[in-house]
């Protein structure tokens, strides 16, 4: 039997706050849930291997969106997850059916929430809309304005609308106004240039804070200096003393003995959380939370034999991944401001070399865009098992920052 990985892909509401994940099962002509044996003992096996023991580290607490085929409803597949986790997806009903409706309906009543995929317009699933909670659109199929016509058939039932593969922020807006809920694809990983922005005073000491984490070994006094600047840092940075000192009595009496307190890697982590929240302020937090688990993923994945000599260089790489898309500004511009080793300059502007090349296979892993993920994999004989088991770490590490 052939062994499924999972990646994911975010769902964002209007405030560009992730509402939650549709998991992505990999290793499947279809990509949807993998077409499993009938004997059921087998089947439960395998979906508590690779769902149901990691889905709340996968989805960071909040809901997965997960594909089910009618047999897998038939088999009762979702009552091995709690309602409150998983939205269930129906995938790959061309035409419903009465035994789908009573299935659908036997859900309903059991409290689960029920989504719609790659809705048609078709009057047929109108039949449906009572037990429906959510209903996705493939925007690259249908057209958006013939839904307008089924809009006043899916309101008595309080139907939420999501919009697939969108991938411009004008293409969100635009679902926006026509009355879609929800949001899934790229749009959010495409970075607005603004001609002549410049970065605030806060961003500023951000990346200067965030800049001396990469020197070793780290300059405390550079670091005391700049936290005394923000008053936010200052309180952020006893708090954090605070939180690893439970159980003893510290008497801190200048910030640079608070950061000497906490050590490298605490200190580090430190910054790299504050940076990452207070540069993301005004758009999704799910960028910033993605370049985190890059970062983390990144490290990890560099015990590997290809990727060794550039081990020290993982996590600054992967956590200024989408340091374009935070700041608005060209990548080229964001690492002059910056005191990065060559290699990683490399890496971020032309993903070259294998700082380079651990970046891009990372990243694409993380965001569940795969189109070279395979044979990246392959290059660098890496174990599927290994790279979701890291990516389920990383993503516990990441949502346990509490970010």
């Amino acid at each position: 039997m052939k062994n499924t990985y999972i990646a994911r892909q975010a769902i964002l509401n209007n405030n560009m706050e992730t509402i939650g994940y549709e998991l992505l099962f990999r290793d499947s002509p279809e990509n949807k849930f993998p077409e499993i044996d009938q004997d059921i003992a087998s089947s439960k096996l395998i979906i508590q291997n690779h769902i149901y023991g990691d889905i709340k580290a996968l989805t960071m607490g909040k809901v997965a969106f997960i594909n089910f085929t009618e047999n897998s409803l038939i088999q009762k597949y979702p009552l091995m997850f709690d309602k409150n986790d998983i939205v269930i997806e129906l995938m790959g009903h061309e035409r419903p059916t009465k035994n789908l409706l009573k299935i659908i309906n036997y859900y309903h009543q059991k409290g689960y929430k029920i989504a719609l995929s790659e809705y048609d317009l078709e009057n047929h699933w109108d039949s449906f809309f009572p037990y429906i909670d959510i209903v996705k659109v493939n925007i690259e199929k249908i057209n958006t304005k013939r839904l307008l016509s089924t809009l006043p058939r899916m309101k008595p039932h309080n139907i939420k609308l999501t919009a697939e593969r969108v991938e411009t922020k004008n293409q969100k807006q635009t679902l926006a106004e026509i009355g879609f809920s929800y949001f899934q694809g790229y749009f959010y990983h495409q970075p607005e240039i603004v001609t002549e922005k410049k970065l605030t005073s806060q961003k500023t000491h951000m990346l200067q804070l965030l800049s001396e984490t990469f020197n070793t070994p780290i300059n405390y006094d550079a670091v005391a200096n700049i936290i005394s600047h923000d008053v936010n840092l200052t309180i952020g940075l006893l708090k954090m003393v605070n939180n690893v000192a439970t159980g003893t009595q510290v008497e801190i009496k200048s910030l640079k003995q608070a950061a000497v307190y906490l050590g490298d890697d605490k200190l580090c982590q430190f910054i790299a959380i504050l940076a990452m929240s207070n540069l993301t302020s005004d758009i999704a937090d799910e960028i910033c939370k993605q370049a985190l688990i890059t970062g983390k993923m990144m490290v990890e994945l560099s015990h590997n034999n290809s990727f060794e000599a550039i081990s020290e260089f993982a996590f600054i790489t992967g956590l200024l991944s989408e340091i374009e898309v935070i700041l608005g500004l060209p990548i080229s511009e964001v690492i002059q401001t910056m005191p990065l080793a060559s290699k990683i300059e490399q890496a971020l502007l032309t993903k070259a070399g294998p700082l380079g090349e651990l970046l891009k296979l990372t990243s694409a892993y993380v965001s569940g865009n795969d189109d070279d993920l395979e044979q990246l994999i392959a290059n660098h004989a890496l174990n599927k098992k290994v790279i979701q088991k890291e990516f389920v770490s990383a993503s516990q590490w990441c949502n346990d920052l509490g970010i």
